[in-house]
């Protein structure tokens, strides 16, 4: 076997690890592509022969492109004239770690955050979302990590520490929108399986506007169960279209937002999303193009709210 050939077996070996790294790191399917076109462009040209350990070099190589973008991308954001700022000197003090979760609770952590964790790593900087990342979602050590940022360890745990309280404090102040968005969801399924008109006007606000993408209208249609359209306005005609109907769906986190999906035979098929404001439903969605739907993650839970 060539050393092109060992490359390459081993980059298709960790390839969905890797997609889902730079996913985390840059937020953006199209920008983790990129990442991985990258990465697999230097790993290409490596020379030296086979690696011991190629999870752990190839993680690195990923990690140190996807870092790169991510200064990038905030210079252009943020430093018209340049050079990001200088980090503070704290950060290469011999600092206590902030947290003494063992890895696994904290990998719990930043899974469960879900959307609100895309939101939030958006707010720090390449450093620290890189650390956080690696070491708390991909359980890489404060060592590899600060080999990877040339810092120490001790400065990468702190980088990653700093990360983990605002991931914390952005989960503990969306835990309340998220769980009145899940209870209206719910209401609304509730009272649209039972045909219950006033009760699905009372979670409408009046300007209410349902947008159901085509591939929902042909399946609405070819069930011959709902007919839709691709758009309708008002809290009246979104309530007489759902009034009735919605058997098959089903309470979900999709990507970790509360929402319904339409699943059939346990397959989804339509994914429902709401837009609440002034807790009223402003907006509901309908997708059914199979494409995005399996880019999704779906997770569906019971009346109490739970997985399973």
């Amino acid at each position: 076997m060539t050393e092109h050939d060992w490359l390459t077996q081993r980059f298709a070996e960790h390839r969905d690890r890797l997609m889902a790294l730079a996913y985390r790191m840059l937020g953006s399917r199209g920008d983790a592509e990129d990442a991985m076109q990258e990465s697999w462009l230097r790993v290409s040209r490596a020379d030296g022969g086979p690696v011991e350990n190629p999870a752990g070099w190839l993680t690195t190589v990923v990690a140190r492109v996807c870092l790169n973008m991510l200064e990038s991308r905030r210079a252009r954001r943020e430093e018209p004239a340049g050079a990001l700022p200088p980090e503070p000197a704290e950060l290469h003090a011999g600092l206590r770690p902030a947290s003494q979760a063992g890895p696994e609770d904290e990998a719990l952590l930043a899974d469960s955050v879900g959307a609100a964790l895309m939101v939030v790593l958006d707010t720090l900087t390449p450093a620290e979302r890189l650390a956080f990342v690696l070491h708390d979602v991909f359980a890489v050590s404060f060592g590899e990590v600060g080999a990877i940022i040339d810092r120490s360890p001790a400065a990468a745990r702190q980088l990653a520490s700093r990360a983990r309280r605002r991931v914390q404090g952005a989960a503990a102040a969306s835990d309340a929108a998220r769980s009145r968005k899940r209870e209206m969801v719910a209401a609304f399924l509730a009272a649209s399986r039972g045909g219950d008109f006033g009760a699905l006007l009372a979670l409408l606000d009046p300007g209410a506007v349902l947008v159901v993408d085509p591939a929902a209208v042909r399946m609405g249609g070819a069930s011959g169960q709902w007919a839709l359209t691709a758009e309708v306005r008002g809290a009246d005609a979104v309530a007489a279209t759902f009034a009735g109907r919605a058997e098959a769906a089903r309470l979900a986190l999709v990507d970790g937002v509360p929402a319904a999906v339409w699943a059939p035979g346990g397959r989804p098929k339509v994914v429902f999303t709401f837009t609440i404001s002034d807790g009223k439903i402003t907006g509901i969605a309908l997708d059914g193009d199979p494409d995005r739907l399996r880019d999704l993650d779906i997770v569906f839970l019971s009346a109490s709210g739970k997985g399973r």
